[in-house]
């Protein structure tokens, strides 16, 4: 289970990848959640709504996001490239034995 900090950062950058995907609502109840840091009262209390409603749009929100990465999988074709970066950065420090490897690896992402 992830904790905490970690969800937040997946969230954020589903946000960056698929926020263009979501309804306006979305978009502004994730952003005053997640971005702006905002409690559900809070966020309650600016839109007038009930802190309930504020759950379950920030709910519906972050499922649609994931529902995004299921299908496109555009974050973990992310993650893989920096995790082949890095590696690629390693090899070149050390010896320059899978440059080629790596940048395939890259290609085919």
């Amino acid at each position: 289970m992830e904790n905490l900090l970690e969800k937040k950062q997946r969230i954020n950058l589903l946000m960056d990848l698929y926020e263009e995907l979501l309804t306006d609502k979305q978009r502004d109840y994730l952003d005053l959640y997640y971005h702006q840091d905002l409690s559900l009262s809070e966020i309650a209390l600016i839109k007038d709504v009930s802190k309930n409603a504020v759950y379950d749009n920030i709910r519906k929100a972050v499922s649609h996001l994931e529902k995004y990465e299921d299908k496109l999988k555009l974050l973990d074709k992310y993650t893989e490239r920096l995790h082949i970066l890095d590696k690629l950065e390693e090899d070149i420090k050390e010896k320059h034995e899978n440059i080629d490897e790596h940048l395939k690896m890259l290609r085919e992402l």
